[in-house]
């Protein structure tokens, strides 16, 4: 018997993530629900149901696959991210600054009015500044989706996402300094953690596409090679306990702008990147507690409500100016609902470093699942109503 229990762990995980998968393509196919949302939903059922069937000393593995899932989506949102279109446009930059600013400031008063500690609000509200880039792109590229709309959502969510992870750390190195008085520390933990994650990032935007252009053989090779190097950036950050997040997203920008083409029929990267996001959506929605769901719903509630108003109203309040009509705006600001892996996986970045704040933040377990099941679903209906889906028409 005791013999069986082991292999009952290493079977029970790969089994769920089939059942996972089943059920988001019929999931899919009948209700027209985004597949990620089912991953979601099937992810946490599993881990509430059957915790304790994945060993402690196996769970570092899957966040290393997890990590590799959500950088190379984070590779494909910063490729498609042109930074001279926001600097004709400096509106649009500006739109992002000012809904974040508000969503953290709206987010903050309400954490503080409901009676939550002052690091917990901070820390609530620089997370709820953020878009999850993986819920973003799976969705735009599931509906096949193109236009204004589209493109603003993939660069606001960008800009999101950098300036989610500025707050954060730098609220997280305030954290350590109140607590251990170790400055040093605490600067390592925020800034510096940021500029080397940037910086290896980037390197590998100049190296990987000077090396393609050496080859001879852009179209064939261009893939692959960035598949390659997104794997070794997210191993390399995450054994050294740098941020997979800002790194993978810097790299996808700077290979952009060095000029080499990703081929556009490997959206997703392909069979493996596909894989990978089942893997991703499932494993963060399982690592949620239920009982931490329960204790924080109330709150979370409130806190998904005020999010979601101060980013339409931020994204909203600039539409015209960045050229666009108020209710594209509000579709955009909208679209901007997806939040739960990105937060998971900062959360659980910063515990690696020795820093565990799940703990403390038992709405954030209740927003998270909330929102790994309705946000792409959110995100889905604003691309519908925007008509910038193969199936809807201009009006």
């Amino acid at each position: 018997m005791q013999e069986i229990l082991p292999i009952s762990f290493q079977l029970a995980w790969p089994i769920a993530i089939l059942l996972a998968w089943l059920a988001g393509e019929f999931g899919y196919r009948y209700t027209g629900l985004p597949r990620i949302s089912i991953y979601g939903l099937v992810g946490f059922l599993f881990g509430n149901l059957t915790s304790g069937v994945l060993p402690q000393s196996e769970t570092d593995a899957f966040m290393l696959h997890a990590n590799l899932g959500f950088g190379l989506i984070l590779f494909e949102l910063g490729y498609r991210i042109n930074l001279r279109w926001l600097y004709a446009n400096p509106w649009l930059g500006a739109s992002s600054v000012v809904e974040a600013a508000l969503t953290f400031a709206a987010v903050y008063l309400v954490a503080e009015w409901y009676g939550a500690p002052t690091l917990t609000s901070l820390l609530l509200a620089s997370l709820a500044m953020s878009t999850s880039p993986a819920g973003i792109v799976r969705v735009l590229n599931e509906q096949q989706s193109s236009g204004q709309v589209t493109e603003r959502i993939l660069h606001l969510s960008a800009l999101n996402c950098v300036l989610a992870v500025f707050a954060f750390k730098v609220i997280v190195g305030i954290g350590v300094f109140q607590t251990s008085g170790n400055l040093g520390h605490a600067v390592w933990t925020s800034l510096a953690v940021l500029a080397v994650s940037a910086w290896l990032g980037a390197l590998l935007g100049i190296v990987v596409p000077a090396l393609l252009r050496r080859l001879g053989n852009l179209a064939q090779d261009a893939t692959l090679a960035f598949a390659l190097a997104v794997i070794l950036l997210v191993t390399v950050t995450h054994a050294f306990k740098f941020s997979p997040l800002l790194a993978t997203l810097t790299f996808g920008i700077v290979a952009r702008h060095r000029r080499v083409t990703l081929n556009q029929a490997q959206r997703n990267f392909g069979v493996m990147g596909d894989l990978l996001a089942v893997l991703l959506f499932f494993f963060v929605a399982a690592i949620l507690d239920w009982a931490q769901v329960v204790q924080g719903m109330g709150f979370a509630l409130l806190l998904v409500a005020t999010r979601f108003v101060a980013k339409m109203i931020g994204v909203a309040a600039f539409s015209r100016l960045s050229g666009i009509s108020w209710r594209k705006g509000a579709l955009i600001g909208m679209a901007l609902t997806p939040i739960s892996v990105f937060a998971i996986l900062l959360l659980e970045q910063t515990r690696r470093l020795g820093i565990d704040l799940v703990e403390g933040l038992a709405p954030l377990a209740a927003m998270a699942l909330l929102l790994e099941v309705i946000g792409p679903i959110v995100t889905q209906r604003a691309l519908i109503w925007a008509n910038e889906t193969p199936d809807t028409t201009e009006n």
